[in-house]
């Protein structure tokens, strides 16, 4: 078995806590680790949605995602003037689309709610943990609606996400960077609460992988992301 941080097994999760206890004029907002990773994501409501939208009478989620400069080192150069790198841009579609897959848009009226994942500390796994994260901010921000002060929130389902890959030819659950860039297969996998896919990204590095694999990389995604979303629906009953 590889050696791994904390002396995690296979198919153990990273420390994973949520943290709404944060600064900030946002109407959601949870600052998420999962270990050294962490990530502060805010949702901010407009009374309003795109043009296109307009007249549709069905709200819109959107999310914006960055890396600031002391995130990583050597330290990220800071997005300027608008410009978003492409796998930034790439990034917050998979966040959006994650996250509208569990919304009832209908109920939300023409309204927008924004979700900014800001990295803070990248150490493997920002994409999904944000949105694991983003879930919990959007679920905040929707709770303070007037409409919804009832507690029945307009979710189909709960949203949470993980990364696994094979490592050393071992699969392996929730992998850091120093495993990320030593895997010879890399997969995020975005799953509702009732154990729905929305989206698998996988891909060999240099390798393949066969269908028992990719079944075992599955088995460990499905049995993280129930620890999630059991940490999820834990954080927003407080």
């Amino acid at each position: 078995m590889p050696d791994r941080s904390e002396n995690r097994s296979v198919d153990s999760l990273r420390p994973f806590r949520l943290d709404s206890n944060v600064p900030g004029a946002a109407a959601g907002k949870v600052l998420v680790s999962a270990g050294r990773t962490t990530i502060l994501c805010t949702a901010s409501i407009e009374d309003a949605v795109p043009p296109w939208l307009a007249g549709r009478g069905k709200g819109w989620v959107t999310a914006e995602y960055n890396m600031l400069p002391g995130s990583t080192s050597p330290r990220k150069q800071r997005d300027r003037g608008g410009k978003v790198d492409g796998r930034s841009s790439e990034i917050q579609r998979l966040i959006g689309r994650s996250l509208r897959g569990v919304v009832n848009l209908k109920a939300l009226g023409e309204r927008t709610i924004t979700v900014d994942c800001d990295v803070l500390e990248a150490d493997g796994g920002t994409r999904t943990a944000s949105i694991t994260g983003g879930y919990v901010a959007l679920a905040e921000a929707i709770a303070s609606l007037p409409e919804f002060h009832s507690g029945d929130l307009p979710f189909t389902d709960s949203i949470a996400a993980v990364s696994v890959g094979i490592v050393d030819g071992e699969p392996l659950l929730d992998l850091d960077y120093s495993e990320d860039v030593r895997a010879d297969v890399d997969m995020n996998v975005v799953m509702t609460g009732s154990g729905r896919f929305v989206e698998v990204q996988g891909s060999g590095e240099e390798a393949t992988f066969d269908k028992v694999q990719l079944y075992a990389m599955i088995d460990l995604a499905e049995r993280g992301i129930a620890q999630l979303s059991q940490q999820q629906a834990s954080h927003l009953s407080e």
